[in-house]
């Protein structure tokens, strides 16, 4: 099977689709507003006419350059251009300001490479026992693993803890609007219909991040510094050395791990994983106090991890035909239409197809790795087109994103709302990050939190060894972030 699996792929219009699948993910995950999500869907019913490998090697193709193409925008424009790439502005655009624009764009993008090559690497493996693993999580693993990802909060707070406890506690808010998850009743709606569904993560991600970059070029466009071009940025090489690679290789590994563990359970996705990943990198750092101003540790463990997280999110996917995230939900839709059912026979039924898309995966995502550094020369050059020109662009692009997203005019209203709340937030130095893992995660702890209460009174959470470690991890978690944020305030006070 494996050997007719390779044999499938072998064919150059295969990996002529997996090559133009590369390049419009690449597109879709770098312009804002555009994802990997919709990329599979516009092209899945282009592949209703082709064989399964044909098919899927395509849409897979489209998963992997949409995930890796969002690091183009956070570190140019300071705005994800998926929300895996949240973590990846946080030392991503601080790089580029410094004029190490190419670094930072080297670094995600072969970083990106390896994530990818780890995760499919372990999809192969041990498939079959992780997806044994996840299937084991019910409403109080949930509930512990969410609790574990919002204690990271700590450590994305900053020097203002206050602060960034305010910024999460917005975030969760945020995230109960519309309608509640068990019972459905409407949440501050106001009596506004398009307020029943919610706001949606491009929405709050758009403007947060792209609007609010707008609002604050606009608040100083009377300074003359802002129609400077850059023009001395220049690239050698993929824009890193040998000695810089082998530094974050412990990084590198650690952060992928941590992506395919995130990728396997179903509902937490590549938004959460880069999080997490930035958060323990922070944490075992020897320099802490040093992220979030522009080094390449912070840019390795969010790019590793959200690509690891493909490999991952595949693992429930195919063992188990559970989708671990929107776009895998898509690809199962693409596995149907093509006759292949993902289950545990699905290696007995369809072993060749199965390893027909190891291959391509793999394939796209050596494909990524050329044509991305391939193409760094020409997006280095986005620093050189002035801001007044670039923005109104980008607002139209994310403006067009929104609607594209629930076609619904309403969100280019909140992308816009989101954006000024954004501005507000940066005048009160309120931190956004825990606004966005506080979003991302509520709905999660809500819903598992409501079903382990109405559990509790006919089973233990002691019962549950999983739920016990991970409420164990958190605190261990807290009082080694509560450490490390000591040491970062004590290091910027003796600074200061």
């Amino acid at each position: 099977m494996i050997l007719e699996g390779l044999l499938s792929v072998a064919d150059p219009f295969i990996i002529f689709l997996i090559a133009v699948g590369v390049i419009v993910g690449i597109i879709f995950g770098s312009i804002p507003g555009l994802t990997a999500t919709m990329a599979v869907v516009m092209f899945l019913p282009v592949t209703y006419a082709m064989t399964p490998v044909q098919g899927i090697s395509m849409l897979v193709a489209l998963y992997i350059g949409g995930i890796s193409g969002g690091l183009i925008s956070a570190i140019l424009l300071n705005i994800p251009g998926t929300p895996s790439s949240v973590a990846t502005c946080f030392d991503g655009r601080p790089l580029a300001e410094k004029g190490q624009a190419p670094k930072a764009l080297g670094v995600g993008v072969v970083f990106s490479f390896i994530g990818t090559i780890i995760g499919v690497a372990l999809l192969i493996v041990i498939s079959p026992m992780l997806a044994s693993v996840a299937i084991k999580f019910g409403p109080f693993e949930y509930c512990a693993l969410t609790i574990l990802a919002l204690s990271l909060v700590i450590t994305l707070t900053g020097k203002d803890m206050v602060k960034g406890l305010i910024g999460a506690v917005i975030g969760t808010t945020l995230a109960t609007v519309g309608l509640s998850p068990i019972d459905s009743k409407q949440r501050f709606t106001f009596d506004i219909t398009n307020l029943t569904a919610g706001f949606k993560l491009l929405v709050v991600l758009i403007g947060l991040f792209a609007i609010t970059e707008v609002v604050k070029y606009a608040a100083t466009v009377r300074k003359p510094e802002n129609f400077t071009i850059e023009d001395d940025v220049k690239m050698h090489g993929v824009g890193f050395s040998f000695q810089e690679f082998k530094s974050q290789i412990v990084n590198a590994i650690r952060s992928a791990l941590i992506g395919v563990g995130i990728g396997i359970l179903p509902g937490i996705g590549g938004g959460v994983s880069c999080m997490v990943s930035y958060t323990v990198a922070k944490n075992s750092s020897k320099y802490p106090e040093k992220f979030g101003t522009g080094i390449i540790d912070g840019v390795v463990a969010s790019e590793t991890s959200n690509n690891g997280c493909i490999g991952g999110a595949m693992i429930p996917l195919l063992a188990l035909g559970i989708p671990g995230d929107a776009v895998t939900a898509m690809l199962l839709g693409g596995l149907m239409v093509h006759n292949v059912s993902p289950g545990p026979l699905i290696f007995q039924k369809s072993g060749a197809t199965v390893y027909g898309i190891f291959f391509a995966m793999i394939i796209a995502a050596v494909m990524m790795l050329i044509f991305m550094l391939l193409g760094m020369k020409g997006f280095i050059k986005v620093l050189k087109v002035p801001k007044n020109y670039l923005l109104p662009i980008i607002v139209v692009l994310c403006c067009v994103g929104a609607i594209g997203d629930s076609n619904r005019v309403f969100d280019v209203w909140g992308v816009l709302i989101f954006g000024i709340v954004g501005y507000l937030l940066i005048k009160a130095k309120i931190p956004t990050s825990p606004l966005i893992l506080g979003f991302i995660l509520g709905p999660t702890l809500e819903s598992n939190l409501r079903k382990v209460s109405q559990l509790i009174s006919t089973d233990s959470p002691l019962s549950h060894p999983i739920f016990v470690g991970f409420m164990i991890l958190t605190v261990i978690v807290v009082i080694l972030s509560l450490r490390s944020n000591k040491k970062a305030n004590a290091a910027l006070d003796v600074e200061e």
